[in-house]
């Protein structure tokens, strides 16, 4: 083999590097702060840490709720331990149609977006009401570890 063809390396599949979590130190996070448990995005709503025991270390009791579900998890880890703490994306689009239960969006600039569900309960409800009466709504789109999900709407200025 001669220098050359082992410095020659096919990539099948390349990413831009973006991660969907970064590590943060246990005792760095903070309330209304996001946190991965039990491997789902959350948003913290309670945190309290316990002082260190005789063999070891402050640990820290995680209340949070699960940004896409609402479900409750808890977690307790020590303070000293990074935890994985998810990318959270927040964008507004332009609601365009409401389309076999999915929103059928634009972004800004103008390219469609229609792979987002109606959300369930009053705001899907909600947003389908404010379509048939043929107002302007911009949605938001919460989005983190490959998931998203319309969390809120708003009438667009005129």
């Amino acid at each position: 083999m001669s220098d050359d063809e082992q410095h020659q390396h096919t990539f099948e599949q390349a990413g831009a590097g973006a991660s969907t979590t970064y590590p943060m130190q246990c005792s760095a996070l903070r309330k209304n702060g996001h946190v991965v448990i039990k491997g789902r995005p959350c948003k913290i709503v309670d945190m309290s840490t316990s002082k260190t025991g005789k063999h070891g270390h402050a640990k820290v009791h995680l209340v949070a709720i699960d940004i896409f579900t609402g479900k409750k998890l808890e977690d307790l880890s020590p303070s000293t331990h990074n935890m994985d703490v998810p990318n959270v994306n927040r964008t507004e689009y332009q609601l365009v149609n409401v389309d076999d239960g999915y929103l059928n969006l634009m972004t800004n600039d103008g390219t469609a977006k229609d792979d987002v569900k109606v959300p369930e309960g009053d705001i899907g409800k909600q947003i389908e009401q404010g379509f048939e009466e043929g107002k302007d709504l911009l949605v938001t789109i919460i989005s983190a570890m490959g998931e998203e999900a319309a969390i809120s709407f708003k009438e667009a200025p005129k």
